[in-house]
Formats: structure tokens, C-alpha cells, sequence
């Protein structure tokens, strides 16, 4: 069976998607969003569409998308809907697959459930996004304690932003975690940039 991971953050807006674009054109992968919030601009489906260049094939469709840019429990309630958490379940897919949650791990999916919870029942592996600035000491390490208290499987961390080796040094020390790479601020986001970031900074064999 092809591998699946679970990407998620330590926060909303770190560059989960961007790191979602370079790993799928780096490890030949598809991607699936779950739920998706927010379709005034474009989904984040549209948007890996665009930065990766890759064919409709490669983008599974999403399990609920709701139109306002918030929280999916509450997006889900603007449109009279519920997110029925126990039927959702990764898709079979005949190459590896790349699996973003909705903003960070204690995101509520529903009143009485968050995104570690559905995470938790999964327990594919989980690579943590966070970001490189100032900050991230805190939001990583609750991130990884949260997962732990419901023994998320964590794959690894992957950094993004500005070079900042001693946070990456202060979190893999504190945490024991793995550091999968750094992905630098690209710029200008196509699909050539994004396969050269993923080539410089991250092992393809660590997936």
C-alpha cells in the first residue's frame, strides 16, 4: 500500500499548502483536503492545481467545503450543515498521499470534536508545519504535546520561513522529534522553484 501522511500546523497561514505543493511534486504524490473552509479566492485544491501544474487526477475531491473562511465547525453551522466526523475516512489511492488538515491540531471540526481527534483515530504518520520566526518555540512544542497526549504518530517537523537554525536545533532537542527539512520563503511559487526547494532541503528518503 502507498504511504499517507497527515500534514497540519502549528497555527492557520504558516504555509501548509506551499509545503503540500512541494512534497507532492517531490514525492509523486496526490492530495486530498478534507474539509475545506473559504472559497472566495480559490481552495486550497485550486491552489496546489496552480502551483504544481499537476493533472485533475492527482487531486482527490474534498469530503465537505464550505464557503466562509473560519473554523470548520462553525463554517459548517453558517450552512445549517455538520461535519459527520466518523464517516470520514482517507480515500484509497494508488500512489502516496498527501492529507492537509484544516488549520492547526485543536481546530474544532465539530462542538465535540477537534482535528487531533479525527487524527488520533487515523493514526497515519503526521508531519508538523511550523513556521521558522519568532514564535514558533511555543506553538511547536504544544503542538507536539498535544499530539502526544493522543498518541498521534508523528513522522517528522518541517520548517518553513527565513533560515533559523537554533530553533530548529532548540525544538528537535526539547521535543526528540525528527526534523524532516527546512522549506525556504520562495519567492516567486512555481512549480520549477517549489521542485528545487523540496530538492535542496528535504531527503526524499525520509518519506
Amino acid at each position: 500500500m502507498p504511504a499517507k501522511y497527515v500534514l497540519s500546523g502549528t497555527g492557520t497561514g504558516i504555509g501548509k499548502t506551499l509545503a503540500a505543493a512541494a512534497l507532492m511534486l517531490g514525492l509523486d504524490a496526490s492530495y486530498w483536503k478534507p474539509v475545506q473552509c473559504g472559497t472566495e479566492k480559490e481552495t486550497d485544491t485550486q491552489t496546489l492545481r496552480r502551483f504544481t501544474g499537476l493533472p485533475v487526477d492527482r487531486f482527490l475531491p474534498e469530503a465537505y467545503v464550505f464557503k466562509a473562511a473560519l473554523s470548520p465547525h462553525r463554517a459548517a453551522e453558517l450552512e445549517n450543515k455538520t461535519i459527520e466526523v466518523e464517516k470520514l475516512h482517507p480515500p484509497a489511492c494508488e500512489r502516496m498521499l498527501i492529507i492537509e488538515g484544516a488549520g492547526g491540531l485543536l481546530v474544532p471540526l465539530t462542538r465535540q470534536a477537534l482535528m487531533a481527534d479525527l487524527f488520533a483515530r487515523w493514526q497515519i504518520p503526521l508531519i508538523l508545519c511550523a513556521r521558522t520566526e519568532l514564535g514558533t518555540l511555543n506553538h511547536t512544542l504544544l503542538s507536539l504535546e498535544a499530539m502526544r497526549a493522543r498518541k498521534i504518530p508523528l513522522h517528522g517537523i518541517l520548517f518553513l520561513g527565513a533560515p533559523n537554525d537554533d530553533n530548529k536545533r532548540t525544538i528537535a532537542a526539547f521535543s526528540g522529534a525528527r526534523v524532516l527539512g527546512h522549506i525556504p520563503v520562495i519567492e516567486a511559487i512555481t512549480r520549477e522553484n517549489l521542485g528545487t526547494a523540496f530538492a535542496q532541503n528535504l531527503d526524499k528518503n525520509a518519506f
